[in-house]
C-alpha cells in the first residue's frame, strides 16, 4: 500500500488530493485499488501522511519526503531522483 498524490493547483492553491491505494494484478494489467480516499491535503502536510502510511522508519520517510518537497518547491531534483 501507498499514497497516491495528485497534484491540485487551482485557485493558488498548492496541494494535493491523496488516497491510500494498493498494487494489484488483475488478468496480467496492474491496477490501484482504493483503499481510503483523504480529500484534499495542503502540500506541507502531505510528507506527514507518507510517512505515517508507508513501511519501514517513520522518521527516515517524513525527513526524506521534507527533501523531496524542498526539491520541488525550488525546481530542482535531489540525488536525480524524485
Amino acid at each position: 500500500m501507498f499514497v497516491k498524490a495528485i497534484t491540485d493547483n487551482k485557485n493558488g492553491r498548492e496541494g494535493y488530493y491523496c488516497s491510500l491505494v494498493e498494487s494489484r494484478r488483475v488478468d496480467g494489467k496492474s491496477l490501484h485499488v482504493l483503499i481510503q480516499s483523504f480529500g484534499y491535503v495542503p502540500s506541507k502536510r502531505l510528507p506527514y501522511l507518507r510517512a505515517a502510511f508507508n513501511e519501514g522508519e517513520p522518521e527516515e520517510i517524513l525527513s526524506r519526503e521534507k527533501a523531496k518537497l524542498a526539491a520541488r518547491k525550488t525546481g530542482g531534483k535531489k540525488n536525480g531522483k524524485d
